[in-house]
């Protein structure tokens, strides 16, 4: 008999034990995220201003840099003179054109009146033919004067295309930061030449970082977009708690990412997760952390 209460004691003390060691086992474990954005050059020349430091914070907008500009401003003060010239130019046939047409309302009124006169037998053939002449030659003369303006205006919205062309690369000459966040890493220096595409330096908005842990299938039914739960990262000999909400979860399985070391573990079939976290300033980019789920576990 005692040797059978002494079975059930034992039995009662493991399964306290297993549970209490189950309680305190979270419910996925992962690393930190971030979405980090690399910035790179686009124009050609050197870096004359660049105001980026490795973990410093800048907000979107900011002008972070400039590319030298002045081979671009050179470019559009003659683009500027050669539109004026073609307006110039342009001003000129149409005051011929002006002249033309006057010529040409006075030689209709001619020719109506030397019609009227030729019907009256007033006027001779010749004068008729004369006028009409005129009229004719004065109509072509505008027509080709009218041929050259078109080439002219072609010209104009030509350097005006060149314009604008010369405007966006001076305005992709200033470096802007695409949004806010922290420097992670700095590519390059003032002084330096850049080309277009070179990467300058890159940033990641650490504000709200990025856990992404990976659960079973089981463990999906207690989890859905939006849910709160419980992450914890090691602090010293304790462990520092932050709130996290689900903003993902995978619609399809993966095999455990090869971080996990375990042969075992490796070959499991899971779906990944993520929660965003406030960071407080304690979290970094690839720190481990752990999920618990607020349900009864503690």
């Amino acid at each position: 008999m005692k040797h059978l209460i002494k079975i059930a004691a034992y039995s009662t003390a493991f399964f306290i034990f297993w549970s209490c060691n189950n309680d305190t086992k979270a419910d996925a474990y992962g690393n930190f995220e971030a979405t980090e954005i690399t910035v790179s050059a686009q124009a050609n020349g050197q870096l004359i201003a660049f105001t980026v430091d490795e973990g410093k914070l800048i907000k979107k907008g900011t002008t972070v840099g400039i590319v030298d500009t002045l081979p671009l401003y050179l470019n559009k003060q003659q683009l500027l003179a050669n539109k004026q010239i073609i307006f110039a130019k342009s001003r000129g046939v149409l005051s011929q054109i002006a002249v033309l047409k006057a010529q040409l309302e006075t030689a209709n009124s001619n020719l109506q009146r030397i019609q009227n006169l030729f019907k009256v037998q007033s006027a001779t053939k010749k004068q008729l033919d004369d006028t009409l002449g005129k009229v004719s030659v004065l109509k072509q003369q505008i027509k080709s004067i009218e041929t050259q303006n078109t080439a002219v205006v072609n010209e104009a919205k030509s350097v005006s295309a060149q314009l604008k062309q010369v405007e966006d690369k001076i305005a992709k000459s200033y470096i802007k930061n695409p949004a806010n966040g922290t420097v992670l890493v700095k590519y390059a220096e003032p002084g330096e030449i850049t080309t277009f595409g070179k990467p300058l330096y890159k940033i990641a908005d650490l504000s709200t970082m990025e856990l992404r842990v990976y659960v079973s299938e089981p463990q999906l039914a207690y989890l859905k977009i939006g849910q709160k739960v419980t992450v914890k990262i090691d602090a010293g000999k304790a462990m520092k708690n932050y709130k996290g909400i689900v903003t993902w979860v995978a619609s399809e399985a993966e095999f455990t990412p090869k971080i996990i070391q375990t042969k075992e573990e490796r070959v499991n079939l899971v779906y990944a997760v993520k929660i965003d976290v406030k960071n407080d300033g304690s979290l970094k980019i690839g720190m481990p952390a752990e999920m618990w789920l607020n349900t009864t576990k503690k």
